[in-house]
């Protein structure tokens, strides 16, 4: 009794989320991921910026190029991370920390094993797999110098968000945001050094070697705190049980990224047919949407945690009101954004390209505006599942992606063929409403599951 006094006690830069206002807890814990998010879509921007404004829109357009299958590989990777900690997150609610430890060993054994599998086969895959979107002639070479860069930091991707993810698990919010706002400045200057001797590569380097010193740090920071747990040589002992629930969580989630991609990808090879200017008006709008919809995102990695922590505690009325404060907060955030957007969305465009580039600019707000005008379904998207994958069930993640591919490949195949940019910019919107019909049923099946499974102890909480 008094070791897990102790550790409670040096655990009290953490946030217990299974106590308290959801609608605050939720604001408190999003709040400096939504900070840590627009500082990393702040720094891709620049990469961008500094991209168009001094390599040309050819080399925007081979950047931007790498988009989906940057976030098919990466996407899959963070992915991974995030279900890996949701044991953790379970057990730290649950106050069973002999499972807290034996997880969190167990999480650094499995990121070993997938940074070292993914980098081999994907780096070897790459180029090939820029033909199959049939990337343009003019701009592939200089898409594989970004991407395949980009792609040998796999490791370095692995490093940062396991480690930033078990803080978060924890309730620390905070510090890996720090390490990450750092790793963006450094990534900035090294932009303005590198871009223009280098060409593209030099802001793949830049970012690499941000994402490096960032994850380093997060790593020093998380043995430091987590001295307190008195790991031993036991915990660090191979848990076959241990592992084989990480993977039950985490590859289905980092496969719902993976699977989600595929649609894009597909869509990005429609697009990559219409030419380089759409390519380069998609990559500035995507890079646009992105720093815009990072709130969504904060907002879905608090439900993540706040559902593991609460599902662990047993406290399942916690959930569904924690749900809906969350999807209150998205809702007002995607009409002011929605609003944002169709006043500012020209001058945005501003940033990446000239100012004579007219048809370009307008292609580019196209995008941004139909977009925009669905962001409330993307909050449902968003907030939904990832309280669902905190649940446990994140096999229902795999599901959800099926649903925003499928949506994606008819828009690329069929869609966009016929009547052109339009359909481009409503693919997206097209699959976040595919995968609200399947979440929002999928989450009430869920929380009844639950409640039957849990409903002697939740009767007496509620």
């Amino acid at each position: 009794m008094n070791k897990i006094k102790k550790i409670l006690l040096s655990l009290n830069e953490s946030k217990d989320l299974t106590c308290g206002s959801p609608t605050k807890l939720i604001l408190k814990f999003g709040l400096p991921l939504l900070f840590g998010l627009l500082f990393q879509q702040f720094y891709n921007m620049v990469d961008s910026i500094i991209v168009g404004q001094k390599l040309g829109t050819d080399a925007l357009a081979a950047v931007g190029s790498t988009g989906c299958i940057n976030f098919m590989i990466l996407g899959f990777c963070m992915g991974v991370c995030n279900g890996f900690a949701i044991p953790v997150a379970q057990s730290f609610g649950a106050k069973d920390f002999k499972s807290l430890k034996k997880y969190i060993t167990s999480c650094v054994w499995m990121s070993i094993l997938f940074s070292a599998v993914l980098t081999t086969v994907v780096c070897i895959m790459t180029y090939r797999i820029l033909i199959w979107l049939k990337t343009p002639d003019g701009i592939i070479n200089d898409a594989y110098s970004y991407i395949h860069v980009i792609f040998l930091g796999i490791p370095i991707i692995f490093l940062y968000n396991m480690t930033s993810a078990i803080l978060r698990s924890l309730g620390d919010s905070l510090t890996p945001v720090i390490f990450l706002v750092l790793s963006s400045i450094i990534n900035i200057i090294l932009d303005f050094i590198l871009v223009v001797p280098m060409g593209v590569k030099g802001a793949a380097v830049a970012t690499l070697i941000a994402q490096s010193i960032s994850g380093i740090i997060c790593l020093f920071y998380m043995m430091h705190k987590l001295k307190y747990l008195e790991f031993c040589k036991e915990d660090w002992h191979f848990s076959k049980r241990a592992c084989l629930k990480l993977c039950g969580i985490g590859v289905p989630m980092g496969l719902q990224y993976s699977i989600t991609a595929i649609g894009s990808v597909i869509l990005q090879s429609a697009v990559n047919d219409m030419g380089e200017t759409y390519v380069a008006a998609v990559a500035a709008g995507a890079k646009i949407s992105m720093f815009v919809c990072c709130p969504f995102e904060a907002m879905g990695t608090s439900m993540a945690t706040y559902g593991g922590q609460n599902v662990g505690a047993k406290r399942l009325d916690r959930v569904d009101a924690g749900l809906k404060a969350c999807i209150k907060l998205g809702i007002i955030y995607a009409i002011i954004s929605f609003v944002f957007i169709l006043l500012f969305g020209n001058k945005l465009a501003l940033l990446f390209v000239k100012k004579s580039e007219t048809q370009l600019i307008h292609y580019i707000y196209t995008f941004i505006v139909g977009n925009s005008a669905f962001y409330v379904c993307l909050a449902l998207v968003n907030i939904v599942r990832f309280m669902i994958q905190g649940l446990g069930y994140s096999a229902f993640a795999i599901l959800a992606g099926i649903c925003e591919m499928l949506a994606r490949s008819i828009a690329g195949f069929v869609l966009v063929p016929f009547f052109g940019f339009t359909c481009v910019a409503l693919a997206n919107p097209f699959a976040w409403i595919a995968a609200d019909v399947f979440l929002i049923p999928a989450y009430i099946w869920v929380i009844k599951q639950l409640r039957k499974k849990l409903n002697p102890i939740a009767s007496a909480h509620a």
